[in-house]
């Protein structure tokens, strides 16, 4: 009986020693449970970077795999994808500020660079009437200055030779009698029309009356003053009827071609009124008007040309000399902020809005015409909301630091 007990309290014991074993182990694992938890927990709550090149990412602390600088720990911002939050300091340290976005009337006075060219309403063409061959040239170089009546060229012409003998004769017959005298008549009519459609004038036509003057050399004069612009034949050459031989240009008034901003263009009129300076006499300017403005549009760079008649009486201004156009438009009503506040990627264009005091959320936005510093922003905005209009980038540079991307990666527009 003694041993029986002795057994029984032994058995009591072992049960006794197991328990407490099992509930030592189960109370580790509860506590190696919590402690892997908050490690990893830890471990999602940071991750690596580098403050030079901040699209680097990494789980664990390390080496830049770029620039080979250690990585620097930062805690994961909680806030939404898009968005980030900055401290006071920050705020203050990046020069940061808002502006209530509203619509605004932009009246823009852009600058529009050209050159001054040839106006080809003022410039004439001498073209050969007949067939022949170029015997003289008076003038060889483009940009002499030819006045009126001055001799341009000389030509050899056997056609011209013919109506010169035609006209002489049928002058010769007028004093006959009868239907003879009649017929001469007519034929010194036609013979005159010839002559003046082969570009004589009427005193060289009465000179062959005179001087009986039929040979197949010909001078041609000027009908106007002008400066050569081209020319477009030489001595000895031989020229079709039509052909040009020079081209006079009257440089009294140039033109200024520029191309405008389409979003321009139902705000400009013909005879608008612009201010012209110039690249080589800084203190001159004139006003000048809009005298054509091209219909078509240019669909690669969706610019429209525009022209303007430039008084150049003096004639001090040459073609070829650039010059600037300050045209006043009426820009319509819109949403304006500066330049700097618009982040410009290779993929899209977005600006920084505060959702309240520290919280700033990116937004992408479609960018308008650009003037005086300022942006027009064609995205609809709520009027109220604030926009960063400074220390962008500053904001910018530090959302990539810490999520470790673009705020656009991704998106298009």
């Amino acid at each position: 009986m003694k041993k029986s007990n002795k057994i029984g309290i032994l058995l009591l014991f072992v049960l006794v020693l197991m328990a407490c074993n099992s509930k030592e182990k189960q109370d580790h694992s509860i506590t190696d449970k919590k402690d892997h938890s908050q490690h990893d927990e830890n471990k999602e709550a940071t991750f690596y970077t580098c403050s030079m090149d901040p699209q680097v990412k990494e789980d664990k602390p390390g080496k830049c795999p770029i620039c080979h600088m250690e990585l620097t720990p930062v805690k994961r911002d909680e806030n939404e994808v898009n968005q980030i939050s900055l401290s006071k300091q920050q705020i203050q340290l990046g020069n940061i500020t808002t502006q209530v976005i509203e619509q605004t009337q932009n009246n823009v006075e852009q600058n529009y660079t050209g050159v001054l060219t040839f106006n080809q309403e003022k410039s004439k063409t001498f073209s050969s009437k007949a067939m022949g061959r170029i015997e003289k040239l008076y003038f060889k170089s483009t940009g002499d200055y030819i006045t009126l009546n001055q001799p341009i060229y000389q030509l050899y012409s056997e056609d011209i030779a013919i109506a010169k003998q035609d006209y002489y004769t049928a002058f010769k017959q007028l004093e006959m009698p009868g239907d003879f005298g009649k017929n001469a008549k007519k034929i010194l009519n036609s013979a005159k029309q010839k002559l003046l459609f082969y570009g004589l004038s009427n005193s060289q036509i009465e000179n062959i009356k005179s001087n009986k003057d039929v040979s197949p050399y010909t001078t041609f004069y000027s009908t106007v003053s002008g400066t050569i612009s081209e020319i477009s034949a030489a001595e000895g050459s031989y020229i079709m009827e039509g052909a040009p031989i020079i081209k006079i240009t009257d440089l009294s008034k140039l033109w200024l071609e520029t191309q405008v901003n389409i979003n321009y263009f139902k705000s400009l009129k013909i005879g608008q009124i612009a201010t012209i300076t110039f690249a080589d006499f800084p203190e001159k300017s004139i006003s000048a008007t809009v005298s054509f403005i091209n219909p078509e549009i240019n669909p690669e760079t969706r610019l429209l040309l525009i022209r303007f008649e430039i008084p150049n009486q003096t004639q001090i201004l040459k073609p070829g000399m650039q010059a600037i156009a300050k045209l006043r438009i009426n820009g319509g009503k819109g949403i304006y902020i500066p330049t700097d506040a618009v982040i410009r990627e290779e993929s899209a264009s977005y600006i920084w809005i505060e959702k309240k005091p520290g919280v700033y959320e990116n937004l992408m936005v479609e960018t308008g015409i650009e003037t005086n510093g300022l942006i027009e922003i064609k995205t609809k905005i709520a009027n109220g909301q604030k926009v960063v209009i400074t220390g962008a980038y500053a904001i910018n540079s530090e959302y990539k630091f810490r999520k470790g991307s673009d705020p656009m990666e991704g998106m298009k527009m």
